[in-house]
């Protein structure tokens, strides 16, 4: 059933909808499956994704019509087309009225990628109009909640060296608050891996008061506050909750340099939201473990990893994963540092929408996947700044001398892009950063060609 000529309005101007601020405004990458028409999908689409049905319905009335989402712009040559959804469609609280992700997302994405006319379709980008970012929660702690823990000044504070520990899986209690106090004698951040909880050979109830104490004596060691990010991922809100209780009983006077970590994409928004409000003195830390299933840039259906962190920003994740931009392991390129400008910043451009934040606070990029000091500086320098958090778990782990000193050749890492020097001229002078070069040697022979003569290193 064509159904194009009431989901669909051609005639709309996106500079109008925005205007109104009644609309949240989502941009699609969509391809019809053979023999279908391009706008009639598109508002087949618009259809199933907010009150439409396959057939003509008796019970469908005036007011039913004026809450139709609306396709308002398309492009069949570069498969693009633009819905306007009516903010009304969207689930709204009974206890207190605010709006959830859930619900753009059942809407948005919901059952209109597996209908039989569409052969592959994905977010692209998506607008909110002021009164909806208004509803949503949006973080209650960013980065300059780290840096005053740091002593750091609040604006600019720069980058945050930190962690993972490593292997993932398999240290005992022991050994693992021995990794945390061997980074922490040189570094300022360290997180759970995603997978870490509580294994039956590293229960949380041993694990975590070692790793307080490891905590307390680094920092009477180095004179420096220390930060760690504890994973509370579970199925159930309950377990979360006696997680992070615990957690903060055992840090005590020092629960304010805990994070929250939990990985958001596989939990889904419950757990993120249900961290968020229970815990809104915590920075929240947003793992995307799992998330290139869907988010992939080779993927074709789905969000991608630009529209997701735009969603943890708006659900109140205080930090949130976003790649290496092509600098590490991870997939993508130079250009998804659109990604972190988006959460970072009031004021930003994406793919397809501009937005504006209104004062929510920001969301910290936190740059993790094969990053070592050789290969920030060029990663700052694609950036444009270093205000993030880097966690480097080969990087400082795999460093020739020891975790202390992989940690202070990631901040003179950044001290070196900084200050303008070349890297190789600035190893003269730094030996935690020089000893990098030594530690990952394929990486300095494929970024700093003629290393070894310049450094005076033989093989």
């Amino acid at each position: 059933m064509d159904q194009s000529a009431r989901y669909s309005d051609l005639s709309l101007r996106e500079e109008d909808l925005i205007a109104n601020g009644k609309h949240i405004l989502v941009a699609y990458h969509m391809t019809p499956a053979d023999g279908h028409g391009y706008l009639e999908t598109a508002a087949h689409f618009a259809a199933e994704s907010s009150t439409g049905t396959n057939v003509e319905v008796s019970t469908t009335d005036d007011f039913t019509k004026g809450v139709d989402a609306l396709v308002y712009e398309i492009d069949e040559a570069k498969g693009v087309m633009k819905i306007a959804y009516p903010s009304e469609l969207f689930d709204r609280n009974v206890t207190d009225g605010r709006t959830m992700i859930v619900s753009f997302l059942t809407l948005a994405i919901g059952n209109n990628q597996g209908m039989g006319d569409v052969k592959c379709a994905q977010m692209q980008d998506f607008y909110v109009p002021p009164r909806m970012l208004q509803l949503f929660d949006g973080p209650s702690k960013d980065i300059t909640d780290m840096w005053r823990i740091l002593g750091r000044p609040l604006v600019d504070g720069g980058y945050i060296a930190g962690t993972i520990i490593k292997p993932k899986l398999g240290l005992r209690p022991e050994p693992f608050a021995e990794a945390a106090y061997q980074f922490w004698l040189g570094g300022d951040f360290i997180k759970n891996d995603e997978p870490q909880g509580n294994q039956t050979f590293c229960p949380m109830k041993k694990v975590i008061p070692l790793v307080a104490d490891a905590m307390k004596r680094a920092q009477d060691e180095t004179g420096e506050a220390k930060l760690f990010s504890a994973n509370i991922t579970a199925d159930d809100h309950y377990e979360m909750l006696a997680r992070a209780d615990y957690i903060l009983e055992t840090f005590g006077a020092d629960a304010d340099k805990v994070a929250f970590l939990v990985d958001g994409y596989v939990g889904g928004p419950g757990m993120i939201t249900t961290a968020r409000r229970n815990y809104p003195g915590q920075y929240l830390h947003y793992h995307r473990a799992g998330h290139g299933a869907v988010t992939s840039p080779s993927s074709v259906r789905g969000y991608t990893a630009f529209v997701l962190a735009k969603i943890a920003r708006l659900q109140g994740a205080s930090g949130i994963h976003v790649g290496t931009m092509g600098y590490g392991k991870m997939e993508g390129g130079k250009d998804d540092r659109i990604i972190a400008y988006m959460i970072e910043r009031d004021s930003a451009d994406g793919p397809y929408y501009h937005q504006e934040w209104y004062g929510m606070k920001p969301t910290t990029p936190i740059i993790s996947g094969g990053m070592n000091a050789l290969r920030l500086p060029g990663f700052f320098e694609n950036l444009g700044h270093g205000n993030v958090i880097n966690t480097s778990g080969g990087g400082s782990y795999g460093h020739i001398d020891s975790p202390a000193a992989g940690a202070i050749s990631l901040r003179q890492a950044f001290e070196c892009w900084k200050s303008g020097a070349d890297p190789i001229e600035f190893a003269k002078q730094h030996r935690e950063f020089a000893r990098a070069f030594e530690s990952f040697p394929g990486d300095a022979d494929k970024i700093f060609p003629g290393w070894r003569e310049k450094l005076g290193v033989h093989k």
